[in-house]
C-alpha cells in the first residue's frame, strides 16, 4: 500500500477513480488465463497485490470489456506491468460493444496508446479527451507486449476521469408513459 502515495499524486486534476462505476456483473475479457484473470488487475485490493496479475492466454492479445453504470468522462489511464511482458501497444474503443478478436480491426480506435516503460510503472496516459466524453463502455485491446513474449501480463489497470452528471432520459421516458 505504500507505494500508492506516488501514484495517487498524479491523478489529474478533479478526475478520480472509476472503479465505484463499473458494472462488474457484465465485465469481460477475452483470452484470459483462467489462473489470472481480469480481476487481479481491476478490482480494488486485488490490483494492489504485486503478486497478482491479469494474464493472457493462448497469445499476447487480449480483450478487456468495461461497462459503467453510469456515463463517464474518461481522462486517462494506468495500466502498470512488467516491463518485458507488460503491454506495448494499447487501442481503445468507446461504447463498441460485443467486439471480437474477429472484428477489433473492423472500427477505428478512439485512441491508441504506445506504453513507455514510464507508463508500466504507472505514469498515467492521457487520451484525446475529445473522443471520451460519454463513455458507457470501454473495449481494451491489448495488441501486443514490449518484447513479443507469447503472454502479456499486466498487474493494475486504473481509469481516471469523472462522472456526467446528466438526467437520465430513459428514466424520464418511462414515467411519461404510464
Amino acid at each position: 500500500m505504500s507505494g500508492d502515495s506516488t501514484a495517487s499524486s498524479t491523478i489529474p486534476n478533479g478526475q478520480v477513480d472509476l472503479l465505484d462505476f463499473i458494472d462488474w456483473s457484465s465485465v469481460e475479457c477475452l483470452n484470459q488465463s483462467s489462473t489470472h484473470s481480469f480481476p487481479n488487475a481491476l478490482k480494488q485490493g486485488y490490483r494492489e497485490d504485486d503478486g497478482l496479475h491479469l494474464e493472457s492466454d493462448a497469445d499476447e492479445q487480449f480483450l478487456l470489456y468495461i461497462p459503467f453504470t453510469q456515463v463517464i468522462k474518461l481522462n486517462s489511464i494506468v495500466i502498470v506491468g512488467p516491463e518485458d511482458e507488460g503491454p506495448k501497444t494499447v487501442k481503445l474503443f468507446s461504447n463498441k460493444e460485443h467486439m471480437g478478436f474477429s472484428n477489433v480491426n473492423d472500427f477505428p480506435p478512439s485512441d491508441v496508446a504506445a506504453l513507455s516503460l514510464e507508463n508500466l510503472k504507472g505514469k498515467p496516459v492521457l487520451l484525446k479527451y475529445v473522443k471520451f466524453q460519454n463513455v458507457r463502455s470501454l473495449t481494451i485491446f491489448v495488441e501486443d507486449n514490449q518484447t513479443g513474449s507469447e503472454l502479456t501480463k499486466v498487474q493494475k489497470i486504473l481509469l481516471y476521469g469523472s462522472t456526467v452528471e446528466t438526467t437520465d432520459m430513459k428514466g424520464l421516458k418511462k414515467i411519461e408513459d404510464h
